[in-house]
């Protein structure tokens, strides 16, 4: 007997996800500190264009009737500029600085994650095959990337650590969630969640690290430019290292011969 197995709307959780997801986080810094700081448009006017961006690609990714790898890459690097500058803006522009701001897009990630989980009974990635749960999905993504954001300005900037300094730090996180991952029985959902969240901060890190001033720490590296070879390059993994849909283990239909 052979089984049918429905397919998610999202990538299998592979090396190549996490190789394409760490430089479209690290893209969303580039890019939203070019619109935000570079082209002068300000927090709040940039994180307008980047939700604007980020509702017209979403829309389009649950329309889809299948998995896609370049629609679903761009609604992830939409939320990651989208995030870079939300995040700016509840750091700054709202004066609750790096500690007001992480926890409350922590609070607002964990009230998203717990009306999906109330919603439909699992928060896991494999089970991202409808327009409602994919709808859940993409706002928990949003909050995280926002949170990551925040996360990772927080630890470069008031820490002593510096933009290498907090890099390396997330980089050891998220060696310890992979260390878990193979070597432990922790669910595989909550280690989805914290590695996604703890690459976002890695991926501003390394963005600040590329693109600020040398006496600030950073390369000096034109926001532009770094913007375009990381595009390039993500552009270049998605078309060729493989991707594919994760399985839906929850709908197997048995089929006859």
């Amino acid at each position: 007997m052979a089984q049918d197995i429905e397919r998610s709307k999202v990538p299998e959780v592979t090396l190549v996800f996490w190789i394409i997801k760490i430089l479209a986080t690290t893209l969303g810094e580039t890019g939203g500190d070019a619109v935000s700081m570079s082209m002068n448009l300000g927090y709040a006017v940039s994180s307008f264009i980047f939700i604007g961006i980020f509702a017209v690609a979403v829309v389009a990714q649950i329309a889809a009737k299948k998995f896609h790898p370049f629609l679903y890459w761009l609604v992830v690097i939409a939320t990651t500029t989208a995030g870079t500058t939300m995040a700016d803006f509840a750091d700054r522009s709202l004066g609750v600085g790096y500690p007001g701001g992480a926890t409350l897009l922590f609070v607002l990630l964990m009230a998203s994650l717990a009306v999906w989980y109330w919603s439909a009974g699992s928060i896991s990635v494999n089970t991202v095959s409808t327009p409602k749960i994919e709808t859940f999905y993409w706002v928990a993504i949003l909050f995280s990337q926002t949170l990551g954001t925040a996360l990772g300005d927080w630890m470069a900037d008031t820490n002593g650590l510096g933009y290498e300094g907090g890099a390396l730090v997330f980089a050891a996180g998220l060696a310890l969630i992979a260390a878990a991952y193979f070597y432990t029985s922790m669910s595989r959902t909550l280690l989805f969640w914290a590695a996604f969240i703890l690459t976002r901060p890695l991926g501003a890190t390394l963005g600040d690290l590329l693109d600020k001033p040398l006496d600030s720490g950073g390369l000096a590296f034109s926001r532009f430019y770094a913007s375009a070879i990381l595009a390039a390059v993500i552009i270049g993994c998605v078309a060729l290292l493989p991707q594919r849909a994760g399985a839906h283990p929850g709908k197997q239909q048995p089929t006859g011969k």
